[in-house]
């Protein structure tokens, strides 16, 4: 499911708290973004025509709750990065950061232990 830089700002504020009325979703995102309600409206409009959220009648008012999880949109973006960009492979992804100076040490610390983990699942198969 392709979700917009903008629909994501707006799936940020469903999926750390839900059901939300439109109104609320303008107020969590005051501070944030300049938008005007009816463009909150739009991108909730955008997000219920994908399928990735969805609205239960409250009243006069909709409540919007996702639908879509976010450990399932981060893996499909990360992987579409991977596939567009370093041939499906996160070695050469890392690589890259490395030679750019983007990884601090604790990065570099929690990969070795990232690899570490998987060493030691690899070995208890």
């Amino acid at each position: 499911m392709q979700i917009s830089e903008a629909e994501s700002v707006v799936m940020e504020v469903l999926w750390q708290r839900s059901p939300l009325a439109a109104e609320d979703v303008v107020a969590a995102l005051a501070d944030r973004q300049d938008w005007q309600e009816a463009t909150v409206k739009t991108l909730l409009n955008r997000l219920l025509n994908k399928g990735a959220i969805e609205a239960g009648k409250d009243g006069r008012r909709y409540l919007y709750s996702p639908k879509l999880r976010r450990e399932d949109w981060v893996m499909g973006e990360s992987e579409g990065l991977l596939a567009r960009l370093f041939d499906g492979r996160v070695a050469p992804l890392v690589a890259h950061f490395s030679q750019h100076r983007k990884l601090t040490p604790d990065d570099v610390a929690e990969l070795r232990r990232l690899i570490d983990d998987m060493e030691s699942a690899d070995d208890q198969r």
